[in-house]
């Protein structure tokens, strides 16, 4: 992106999720194009909620690379998408603003749920449903007027179906076959142990880490490559299929509202047909009056799009104080 680069409006998406942290930057009227650096390690939630100074100690490195390369000195608007944003982003809500208008000048900017972030990146702004299923799992529909969410609420209590809680049933059904429980995978219990070691010192690698829902979620593609041979590897994917398909459900509009879109997105869709075989029958039966359609692009896309809706006045998507939190200063 050079040629004339500097003399462009730029906006900045930024997403950040159990799996890392990823930052774009984009042209204004371009956001498709982008340039793109990713940080491997989750930013960590602490008692305050998502920690708001490790958040701008990554973000600000990888901001400032980007926008060197473009000659610039900040974007237009930028957009950040958290995991957890709505119920653990106060302080990102509260410290963020000031200190990235300080940073960069930049006076328009929004903290979006990583499930509006998705939603933007998969249907854009219109009206419908999206599942954003990866180390977590959360369902959003809007009409344009307001949000419907289902799940999302964190590895200890939801997000059910997603990366991390297809790797803990499946860490669960080696571990019963370890023991000699009902229920056990000996299939299972051959791939924790080529990943993990011995399973006794399971405990001690998971418990102390920040990360637990990305390494539970490592397990997922250890379940799926199980499921042809496996019935508790192929129960845990149906079972899984069943909840991401029940969240769609509660947020898509009622049989006889009219037709419903629905859009999948994320990295667990990459566990490919032992999941989306079942998730399809399972849509096809509670969303009938549904119709699927393919997501345009992912979370981070999403976040750029946002931006540069931002920047253009034309940001149409419900605003609230914790799923799209704007703020714009003068």
């Amino acid at each position: 992106m050079t040629g004339g680069a500097g003399r462009r409006r730029w906006v900045l998406g930024a997403d950040s999720g159990g799996s890392g942290l990823r930052v774009a930057l984009a042209p204004v009227d371009d956001p498709g194009r982008s340039d793109t650096l990713v940080s491997g390690e989750p930013v960590r939630t602490g008692p305050a909620g998502i920690d708001a100074a490790m958040l701008l100690e990554r973000l600000l490195p990888m901001a400032h690379a980007l926008l060197a390369r473009v000659g610039a000195s900040g974007p237009q608007a930028l957009v950040i998408g958290a995991a957890g944003m709505a119920t653990l982003g106060d302080e990102l809500r509260a410290a963020l603003p000031a200190a990235l208008e300080s940073e960069f000048g930049t006076s328009a900017m929004a903290f979006a749920a990583d499930a509006v972030t998705a939603y933007a990146g998969a249907l854009g702004q219109r009206p419908g449903a999206v599942v954003a299923a990866g180390t977590g799992m959360v369902a959003l529909g809007t009409d344009l007027s307001h949000w419907r969410r289902a799940d999302g609420w964190g590895h200890l209590l939801g997000d059910c179906g997603g990366g991390a809680w297809i790797g803990r049933a499946g860490l669960d059904a080696a571990l019963r076959a370890h023991d000699g429980r009902v229920g056990g995978s000996a299939a299972l219990l051959a791939r924790l142990e080529k990943s993990f070691g011995p399973p006794d010192q399971l405990p001690g690698l998971l418990y102390p880490r920040s990360d637990r829902p990305a390494l539970l979620a490592s397990f997922a593609p250890e379940v799926a490559a199980c499921a042809a041979d496996d019935p508790v590897a192929a129960r845990v994917l149906a079972e899984a299929a069943g909840h991401i398909a029940a969240a769609a459900a509660a947020v898509c509009p009622p049989l006889g509202a009219g037709e419903c879109e629905v859009s999948l997105t994320g990295g667990l869709l990459r566990l490919g047909r032992p999941l989306l075989g079942p998730l399809t029958d399972e849509l096809s039966r509670l969303l009938p009056h549904a119709r699927r359609v393919p997501a345009a692009g992912d979370p981070l896309t999403g976040a750029l799009a946002l931006a540069a809706a931002l920047a253009t006045d034309r940001l149409i998507m419900p605003r609230d104080g914790r799923m799209l939190h704007v703020t714009i200063s003068r």
